[in-house]
């Protein structure tokens, strides 16, 4: 095989869908490529056995902020062992402060940005020749209509078990500053015909399960509207086998039509993932965030109680001109809002993103390394910035997992942030660990604070074992509103 695209994924689960438009839009090259995906953790020595036995000239790797550490072993390892290997690198952890990286020092080449056609380009100079001399190629953007779409090259197996990464559209208006999509001018759609086809296409062949990755799918509402047409018209016609599809919303847009539509969606076919970041005014104009607080929280309200929909609302913390008392407070109120699962985020100084301007005003620090995690602020310092950490760690085992469902309700109380912040410090002196917690020992943990804030032992008990938590020796048993396996395997992913 004379090309060889790679990445390593954050999961088996998690099916690359950048990858797979490399290899879409290849053109006269196609024949002569492959595509071989691993997962982080995986043996570096082994992962260059594998590339190497399809015999490449040119490897291309895929690379993220999860991988970028790990795939730099991979290729400082690979080109040792076969330095005649020419190694391309691309994706958003390498488009930006190129020259500063390990990896790309170690590279033969750099592509930046769109991949669909300079990568191929390049791989026939590379192959044909002149060999380009410049190492690093800034991607150019194609028409939308010229970019093969890369859905037929989801393999049956990938349809049986994994995730379907699916886009309407590329890129984002907003300019929110802690996002790479920030630096787009605009959002691109794919020809929407086009792209219903493709996923009729997909859903025929037995896929359904459906993560679309647009940063802004309810910008444009026509289109929203008909591409859940498309799957409401597949759950009519079957709705024992329904469809489960995960959409990101811009929080304060969501017209009566949209609301019409997404009403008429059962349970366990819908997620939304919603992006509040901060609930404080002067923090989002700080960040160039433009949200519509008042109506972003009527928006998630109704969705909550007018529709079936599983809502992921995020809010990120360690934003500058942020303190702990005003994440609090917003933390507070979105929980009061009732979503399902709020994503309890530290900020991250991805490469590129306009954040970085406010790092010496208000005293940022970062990880120097991936995921280059703030570290303190002027806000916030060090040591509280380590417990906002555990909090959120402690957060997702608690309450997002959904085991602890009828006690996550006593346990927050009427001040949800501080009466959870309490608990996770506790707990922190409990386990002195934040990972590899056993869900009994979580379960009896969970009790023994419930007790320590004067619950009687009974009473805690009784709590814990409405929860499947407080059974979780047990089989789990089946409830009407236990989640659809579709669902449940996408939360997992």
């Amino acid at each position: 095989m004379t090309i060889l695209l790679s990445t390593l994924n954050a999961r088996y689960a998690h099916a690359s869908l950048g990858l797979r438009y490399l290899l879409a839009n290849m053109g006269a090259l196609q024949e002569q490529t492959s595509l071989m995906e691993f997962v982080i953790g995986a043996k570096t020595v082994e992962v260059v056995e594998r590339l190497l036995a399809k015999k490449p000239r040119i490897v291309g790797f895929g690379i993220y902020i999860w991988n970028v550490e790990e795939t730099t072993k991979v290729v400082a390892m690979l080109k040792r062992v076969a330095p005649e290997v020419t190694v391309v690198l691309g994706g958003p952890e390498v488009s930006y402060e190129t020259n500063e990286q390990e990896i790309a020092r170690l590279a033969d080449y750099v592509v930046t940005g769109w991949g669909d056609i300079t990568f191929p380009k390049l791989c026939g100079d590379i192959l044909n020749g002149p060999k380009p001399i410049m190492k690093i190629h800034a991607g150019v953007q194609p028409p939308m209509a010229d970019i093969t779409l890369p859905y037929t090259l989801y393999t049956d197996e990938d349809i049986a078990h994994r995730t379907l990464y699916v886009e309407a559209s590329r890129g984002c208006p907003f300019k929110c500053e802690f996002c790479l999509s920030s630096l787009d001018k605009t959002a691109w759609p794919f020809g929407i015909d086009t792209f219903l086809a493709e996923m009729e296409t997909l859903y025929q062949r037995g896929a359904r399960l459906f993560k679309f990755v647009d940063r802004t799918f309810n910008l444009n509402v026509k289109t929203s509207q008909r591409i859940m047409q498309f799957f409401l018209d597949k759950i009519a016609a079957t709705p024992d086998d329904p469809v489960y599809a995960h959409f990101e919303l811009v929080p304060d847009h969501l017209p009566e039509a949209l609301k019409a539509t997404i009403a008429q969606f059962p349970p366990g076919a819908l997620q939304f993932e919603i992006g509040i970041q901060s609930f404080n005014p002067e923090v989002q104009t700080l960040v160039s965030r433009r949200q519509d607080n008042a109506k972003a929280a009527d928006n998630i309200r109704w969705l909550t109680t007018q529709s079936h929909a599983h809502l992921h609302v995020d809010l990120i913390a360690g934003l500058p001109g942020e303190d702990v008392e005003s994440f609090a407070r917003g933390f507070d109120q979105l929980v009061a809002l009732g979503p399902h699962e709020i994503q309890f985020g530290i900020l991250k100084r991805l490469r590129g993103t306009p954040i970085i301007r406010h790092t010496e005003p208000y005293k940022m620090v970062y990880e120097p390394y991936p995921p280059y995690a703030v570290l303190a602020t002027d806000r916030i310092d060090f040591a509280t910035m380590q417990r906002l950490v555990r909090f959120a760690r402690y957060w997702d085992l608690v309450a997002n997992s959904g085991r602890f469902a009828h006690t996550i309700k006593v346990l927050l109380g009427d001040s949800p942030f501080a009466n959870f912040m309490a608990f996770s410090d506790w707990i922190y002196t409990q386990l002195d660990a934040t990972h590899r917690i056993a869900l009994d020992r979580l379960a009896k943990l969970v009790q023994a604070w419930l007790q320590r804030q004067g619950m009687p032992a009974a009473d805690a008990a009784a709590l814990l074992a409405s929860d499947y938590a407080g059974s979780a020796h047990k089989p789990a048993e089946k409830t009407t509103h236990a989640a659809p396996e579709r669902q449940v395997r996408h939360l997992a992913a």
